[in-house]
Formats: structure tokens, C-alpha cells, sequence
């Protein structure tokens, strides 16, 4: 018994770890937007992060499958996982807080179960889980609801983005199963390199970034992003995928909430006005509400 409980700690950790990663993401897109255009600040990060981590792969003696089903399964991951959603993310901040982001980007777990309780029928559901899908949904409403109320509408579009790249992750936590079997490193590279493939011809049709003057603030947040929040970070997920689960993994997104709201507060003095504080502790609650139950049951087996 010693083992497992020594195995599922391992992996609580790395869960905490990710969610770090991920948390502080958002206050580095932040910051990368004010000096980079999204398109090119994505296709930056995923072309950087991908490299990072085919060096490692390398490094490590191995190289990635060359079969065309695999490259095509890592394509449909990139789309969900990395170039859509980051884009949409990129996007949206810049106009929506870092914290405000890290809130409504948190809602992950919950999509997760919807689609695989009603898609895939591949969830149970309970009166736990039925609470967590309203107090999720409750904190979307009630954050976006009157932000654009108050705003005659101008932020609402932003913060959609951001809860349609959350529908995205939950759709790549759910297919980053088809990756068992294969080390946690190939799917992550892969999927970035096929999401840098997609994004950078896009950047220079675009936004035309040889004309851009990235500060030094936005290319250190760049390299942050591409190094910590993105290559590190996508090795740890694609392993949790594989250890604890989609729905367990996406645990994290409860964790990232306190993490990413705590660094946009810090670091970039970004206030949390009493409608997005209701909406996070909705959306908290029912992000532990729909995870928590999941997580004990793979640590009591």
C-alpha cells in the first residue's frame, strides 16, 4: 500500500506543479500583448515550446513517430489544445485581466464533464456533479452577465473567447486518451510543433510581425510562456492525462484559479471588483464540487 499512496502524492504534486504553470500563463500573456500581437505571441510560444522539448526528446536518445495516424491524432490536439485556445486567450487579454482570465478559463472540468456525461456517456452523474455543473455555470453568468451589462456589452465578446478555449481544453483533455501508451513528451511536442505549423504562416499573413517592437518585458513573458507555462507545463499534463485521468487532471483548474488571480493581484495590480470574487467562489465550488469525488476514488484504488 505504501507505494500507491507514494505514487498518487507524486502526482498530486506535479497536479499543484501544473497548475502553477498554468496559473501564472495568463499573467504573461498579459503582459507579451501589450508589445506582440496575439497571433504572432501564440505561434511564438508554441514554435519555441515545441523546440524546447524535440531537444529534449533528442537529448533523451529518442525521436518522435514518424506514422501518419499518429502526426494526425497530434494535429487534432494542437487545434484543441494549444493554437485555437491560446489564440483565443492571446486574444481576449488583450482588452480582459489576467485574473479575470484565470477565473473563467478555470470552468475546464466542467465542460469536461458535460461532454463526457452527455456526449460520450462516458460520466455518471450525481447530485455532486449536478451542483458543480450549476455553481460553475452560475459564476460564468454572473461574471460575464454584468461585466457586460456595465459595459454595454464591449467586454463580453473577450470573455466568451475565453470560456469557448476552455470548451477547447476540455475537448483535448477528453482526446489526449488516443496519446496511452506513448511518453508524455511526444504528444506535447508534437502537438505544438503541428500548432506552430498552423500559426506562424497565419501570424505572417496577419499581424506581419517584421514590423513589430516587442518590449523587454513582453520577450521575457514570451520566453516565460514558451518555457514554463507551455513546454514544462504540456509534459506534466500529457502524464496526469495518462495517471489520473482527463477529468482528474483537469483538477488543476481549481488549483490555478487562487494561483493565477494571486499573480495578476501581485504583479500587475490587477483588482478583483466583488462580481468576479462571487463568480470565482461559484466557480470554485463547483470545479472542487465536480473533481474532488473523481480524485479519491483513483487514490482509494
Amino acid at each position: 500500500m505504501a507505494p500507491a499512496r507514494t505514487n498518487i502524492s507524486t502526482e498530486l504534486l506535479l497536479l499543484l506543479a501544473l497548475a502553477t504553470c498554468w496559473g501564472a500563463s495568463y499573467t504573461f500573456i498579459r503582459v507579451g500583448v501589450a508589445t506582440i500581437p496575439p497571433i504572432t505571441l501564440i505561434a511564438a510560444r508554441t514554435m519555441i515550446a515545441g523546440l524546447v522539448l524535440l531537444a529534449i526528446i533528442r537529448w533523451r536518445g529518442l525521436s518522435l513517430p514518424k506514422d501518419a495516424a499518429t502526426w494526425k491524432r497530434f494535429l487534432i490536439q494542437s487545434c484543441l489544445n494549444s493554437a485555437i485556445p491560446f489564440t483565443l486567450i492571446a486574444w481576449a487579454e488583450q482588452t480582459v485581466d489576467a485574473g479575470l482570465a484565470t477565473i473563467l478559463n478555470s470552468t475546464t472540468p466542467i465542460f469536461t464533464f458535460l461532454i463526457a456525461a452527455f456526449v460520450l456517456r462516458s460520466e455518471p452523474m450525481s447530485g455532486r456533479k449536478l451542483f458543480g455543473v450549476s455553481a460553475g455555470m452560475a459564476g460564468i453568468c454572473l461574471i460575464i452577465g454584468l461585466d457586460a451589462l456595465n459595459g454595454m456589452g464591449r467586454q463580453s465578446l473577450p470573455q466568451l473567447a475565453v470560456v469557448a478555449a476552455s470548451v477547447c481544453y476540455a475537448c483535448a483533455a477528453l482526446f489526449g486518451r488516443n496519446f496511452k501508451g506513448l511518453d508524455p513528451m511526444m504528444p506535447a511536442a508534437g502537438s505544438l510543433l503541428c500548432g506552430a505549423a498552423l500559426l506562424i504562416p497565419a501570424s505572417l499573413i496577419v499581424e506581419h510581425p517584421w514590423q513589430i517592437a516587442p518590449s523587454t518585458a513582453s520577450i521575457l513573458a514570451l520566453l516565460g510562456l514558451s518555457v514554463v507555462s507551455t513546454a514544462l507545463a504540456f509534459s506534466i499534463y500529457f502524464r496526469l492525462i495518462q495517471t489520473l485521468g482527463s477529468v482528474g487532471t483537469t483538477a488543476q483548474a481549481y488549483l490555478r484559479v487562487p494561483i493565477g488571480v494571486g499573480i495578476g493581484v501581485a504583479l500587475l495590480g490587477e483588482p478583483l471588483s466583488p462580481t468576479a470574487a462571487v463568480g470565482l467562489v461559484c466557480v470554485v465550488a463547483g470545479v472542487m464540487a465536480m473533481t474532488i469525488a473523481p480524485r479519491k476514488r483513483i487514490a482509494a484504488g
